[in-house]
Formats: C-alpha cells, sequence, structure tokens
C-alpha cells in the first residue's frame, strides 16, 4: 500500500494499492466521504496514467487543488517510486 499525504483538501490522506499499473484500490482518509467513494469505485480497474489525465488539474472552490487533482498527484508520486 502507498500512502500520500495531501496538501489543501479536506482529505488528509490517500491510500493506494497499485498492481502492474492498474489501480485496484484506492481510500482517502477524511474528505466527504460519498463523493471520494465515488472517485474510488471509478478510477477501480483503471491505468494510472488514464487517472491522471482525467483527475489533473481539478479544483474545488478556488483552492487550486482538489480531492481528484490530489489523487493524481499521489498517483504521479506512486509511479516515481514504483
Amino acid at each position: 500500500m502507498f500512502v500520500y499525504k495531501t496538501n489543501g483538501v479536506c482529505s488528509t490522506e490517500i491510500h493506494l494499492d497499485v498492481e502492474n499499473n492498474i489501480i485496484k484500490n484506492v481510500e482517502f482518509v477524511r474528505g466527504c466521504a460519498g463523493n471520494l467513494m465515488g472517485i474510488s469505485v471509478l478510477v477501480k480497474g483503471m491505468k494510472i496514467d488514464e487517472a491522471i489525465d482525467k483527475l489533473k488539474g481539478i479544483d474545488c472552490k478556488g483552492k487550486g487543488t482538489s480531492c481528484p487533482d490530489q489523487l493524481s498527484k499521489a498517483l504521479e508520486e506512486y509511479k516515481k517510486s514504483a
């Protein structure tokens, strides 16, 4: 499991399980439970690069980031560490 500490959003961490470049599981710690559960379900089974392309740059209320954007950053960090 890869753990990413988020920045600038309500969620505090993202836990990732990835196998062979495919997202197997995503769990957000804190944040908007229903929305984050929905994001987790939607990216399950998706290739890392596809999820990054879809989520990167999404903004929440002018913060310059969002939980989906933070997930893209977590996936980018995962790729660097793998």
